[in-house]
Parts: structure tokens; sequence; C-alpha cells
């Protein structure tokens, strides 16, 4: 049976093969060491990260966006000036899968006895296909060192104190080798822009503890504008320990979580289009004002 994390890299692997600018890298690996894969696109000065699928079964994210970068080249190698425009200026950072064994888990495609006996500590999650976190238990997305005290004061008083298939902090931020090693790549990147997306309500959040940094607001507007996308504030149980929130808190630059698509994670394979149209008027937008930065 194929894998998540087995399509994704030969997927990555296929564009780097058609597009030979297209440049293929890791970021490092994940719990079961598996690579954590990164495409990058242009040779600017000005970066952007973009990543995807830090959940386990939010995986259809990591498709929706590798059709951007698909169609970014596409239009690059046809000529196309505004394409030509951020590759000169700009490069844009691609890890279309930050959690490739949450992804395998809970498509299915592997089975680990480790998080069956997790799973079983918490009937009331749908094992396999409400399986967010890593391999161990740890949620990726509570894991950065921006409110994480808060967060794990929050999720320990709904119930989630160990290793769980959703919303275990961790015994300490940035246990987890997945979120370590995009926290390390992205500090060593300093990007321009940052953008996580997830699954689902449509919804885009552009600030941490009610604040974001200088040009965030009218970028948030703009990526709203064109996914039709409502701009939302986080949630107060969620609003701490996310990739979004430490950027914002530590680095100081626009990011934003993009929830995609409308239902119960895994959505299923037919919102794979309406959420890849979203996603490219997205990341589009970040790539011009990277390009413009």
């Amino acid at each position: 049976m194929a894998t998540v994390s087995g399509e994704n890299s030969a997927a990555l692997s296929s564009l780097a093969r058609r597009w030979g600018f297209l440049r293929r890298g890791t970021i490092g690996r994940s719990r079961m060491g598996r690579a954590i894969e990164l495409l990058s696109f242009g040779a600017g000065g000005a970066a952007a990260v973009f990543t995807a699928a830090h959940h386990g079964n939010e995986w259809i994210t990591a498709a929706a966006l590798r059709a951007y970068i698909a169609a970014l080249a596409a239009d690059y190698a046809a000529g196309d000036a505004r394409a030509r425009e951020i590759f000169r200026r700009a490069r844009l950072l691609f890890i279309p899968l930050v959690n490739p064994d949450g992804a395998d888990i809970a498509s299915g495609g592997i089975n680990p006895a480790h998080a069956r006996r997790i799973a079983a500590r918490y009937p009331e999650v749908p094992y396999p296909s409400g399986w967010k976190a890593d391999a161990a238990g740890v949620d990726l997305n509570l894991q950065y060192p921006a409110g994480w005290e808060e967060a794990r004061e929050i999720k320990f008083a709904q119930g989630w104190r160990s290793c769980a298939p959703r919303d275990y902090v961790g015994r300490a931020p940035l246990c987890a080798p997945e979120s370590r090693a995009l926290y390390d790549f992205t500090r060593r990147t300093r990007p321009k822009c940052v953008l996580a997306l997830h699954t689902q309500g449509e919804v885009i959040y552009w600030q941490y503890k009610g604040a974001a940094p200088p040009g965030a607001e009218a970028l948030a507007m703009e990526l709203a504008a064109a996914s039709g996308y409502a701009l939302d504030t986080v949630p107060p149980e969620s609003a701490n320990a996310g990739y979004k929130d430490w950027v914002i808190d530590a680095l100081g630059v626009p990011a934003f979580t993009v929830e995609c698509g409308l239902g119960e994670n895994p959505l299923p394979a037919e919102q794979l289009a309406p959420i890849s149209a979203a996603v490219g008027a997205i990341c589009a937008a970040i790539a011009r004002y990277t390009a413009d930065a």
C-alpha cells in the first residue's frame, strides 16, 4: 500500500526532475526516521517558508501545496514575467509534509504497535483517522516556545496529559524532532513571511495574543480576498505554542495559519480541487509580498 510520505517524496522527486530550477533537500528526519522534505524555488535574498501537514490527518494540505509548486514552476518555465520576477527576487521554501509519520498513521499506510497502544487509551478518538500527532503521540503544532506553558495548562485541564493521538504538548517545547527541525530551519532562514496550512474551517489566523507584525494585517486582508476565506481569531484553547505563534512572537514577521476546507478531518479527496485553488491564491499573494519585500 502506498503511503502519504511515499507519495509526497515521489511527487517532489518528479517535480525536481521535470524542472531543474527546483532544488530538493531535507530539513531533518521524523521520529521514525523519514525525511522531512524541502523543495525550493528562486534565487533571491528574501525568503518565505510554506508548510503543510503539521497534523497527520490533515495530509490533504500537502497535495494542495504541491499543486501550487507545480503551477508556479510551469509558469516560470513558460516565461511568465511575474514568476520570473519572483524567482529573481525571492526564495520560496516549501515543506509540504511536516509530519510524515503522523500522515502515514492517520491514512492507514502504517499501523505501528506503539500508535495502537496510545490510541487504545483514548477510545473517543477514532483510530487511525483521528490521529493528528507524530508517531510518539506529540502534537507538533503545540511544540513551539510561544506560550507553551499556557498551552500545557489548557491541554492538561482538557485531559491530554500524556502521549495521545492529538493535543498532547509533549514533555518540553521542541522535544519532537519534526518541530525542532522546522524551528531550526526557520531560525536559519530568517524568512520575511511564513504560512502553515491546516484543515478545516476556511479561516485565516494572523495574530498572536491580539498582535501582529507590521504589514501583517494588510497581507491578511489580501489573502482573505484572494481565497474567499475569512479572517478570524484563534479560539483560546488553541491560541498558544503553534508554529505561527512562535514566528510572530520571536521573529516579528507576518505568519499565517490557514484552515483549509470544510467538514471533518481527514477531508475527502473531492475537496482537493477547491482547497488547491484557495491555497494557490494564498501562496501567490505571499510570493508577491516576499518578492516585493
